[in-house]
C-alpha cells in the first residue's frame, strides 16, 4: 500500500511538471538563452 502510494505520488508529481519547473528555476536565465532552450524544445517535441 505505502509503494503504491508513493508511486501513485511519483506520478502525479511527473505529470504536474513540479521537478521541471524547480531545475528551469534553479538558476536564472538570461532572455537569450532562455529563448535558445524554447527553440531547442520545440525543435525536440517537433520530431517526436
Amino acid at each position: 500500500s505505502l509503494d503504491e502510494a508513493l508511486r501513485r505520488f511519483k506520478r502525479q508529481v511527473n505529470k504536474s511538471g513540479i521537478l521541471k519547473e524547480a531545475r528551469k528555476r534553479e538558476f536564472y536565465l538570461k532572455p537569450g538563452v532562455k529563448r535558445k532552450m524554447k527553440i531547442k524544445e520545440a525543435r525536440r517535441a517537433k520530431n517526436y
